[in-house]
């Protein structure tokens, strides 16, 4: 590496906004320089190069095939530059990430991670607000969010991190004195539900029992999942819902599933920031750190 010459900087940073844009003037703009200032520096790297780099016509300005090959190759170099130099900086200037997710969510996934990102990101302070919503506005204090939902958000950049079955839920004690083994058994048992009754309608439907099973007579209504979950743990009867939510409860073995849906959530988790968060370094370290766990 230290036998090879690199361009100056300068010119690059000229050159990547040059070809962006495709306009010497907005690229000034950008750079807080003079359209002067970026044709030189263009002429500079063009003639560091040995080739041309824009066609010039008129007042339009148009890549070379070369300088479009080259423009393709150093961009995402130049964001890499930039979000290590940001990370860095980091190390001296403590940010504050605040984080809006579904109670449950937040109770059952996130905050048992926390100290993970904590290790990897020490100067990033997480504040986690509770807050079930996913009507696409974030208030000017949230940084980003976790949704629940079909992932249409027009004004948020969104990105789904898993898909999800449903799982029908039940305590062992629960199930000691009322064995499920097969759909059929559900019926007369009482159903836990969750902000509607959906999630147990449409398996209810999936297992053909909708004439033996009224879904809007029997079981308890709730507002929240985790609300749900304790009181399947507490013998009070069969929940339904997403394995994420669930998953803790299953690994402890607090809650047993006991046989499958055969269904995936139609809703999904998402994490959603506003487009003008694309390059903050606290979300994208967040983003990319949620994504893997997901993944993981």
């Amino acid at each position: 590496m230290t036998n090879k010459k690199l361009p100056p900087l300068n010119a690059l940073k000229a050159f990547e906004s040059a070809a962006r844009y495709l306009n010497f003037t907005k690229a000034a703009e950008e750079l807080f320089v003079t359209q002067a200032a970026v044709s030189h520096q263009i002429k500079l790297l063009e003639d560091f190069l040995g080739i041309q780099l824009f066609h010039r016509r008129n007042r339009l300005l148009e890549l070379t095939e070369l300088g479009l090959q080259y423009f393709e190759e150093i961009r995402p170099l130049l964001e890499q530059i930039a979000i290590s130099t940001d990370k860095l900086k980091l190390k001296n200037n403590r940010q504050i990430l605040t984080i809006s997710v579904p109670q449950t969510f937040g109770m059952h996934w996130l905050v048992p991670r926390l100290n993970d990102f904590h290790q990897q990101f020490p100067d990033i302070e997480v504040r986690i607000k509770g807050v079930d919503q996913d009507d696409g506005l974030l208030g000017k204090e949230i940084d980003v969010a976790i949704y629940y939902g079909s992932g249409r958000w027009q004004n948020l950049e969104s990105i789904r991190l898993t898909e999800s079955p449903l799982v029908i839920l039940a305590s062992p004690k629960f199930l000691e004195k009322n064995p499920l083994t097969t759909p059929q058994d559900l019926i007369g048992k009482p159903l836990l539900h969750v902000f509607s009754r959906n999630k147990w309608k449409r398996t209810i439907e999936h297992f053909q029992l909708a004439d033996a099973i009224d879904v809007e007579e029997i079981g308890y209504m709730f507002s929240h999942t985790f609300m749900a979950l304790q009181a399947a743990m507490h013998e009070q009867g069969i929940a339904i819902a997403n394995r994420i939510l669930a998953q803790h409860e299953l690994d402890q073995h607090n809650l047993i599933e006991p046989f499958p849906t055969g269904l995936d959530d139609e809703k999904a988790f998402y994490v959603v920031y506003p487009p003008q968060a694309a390059n903050s370094t606290k979300v994208q370290c967040f983003v990319e750190w949620i994504v893997g766990e997901m993944k993981r």
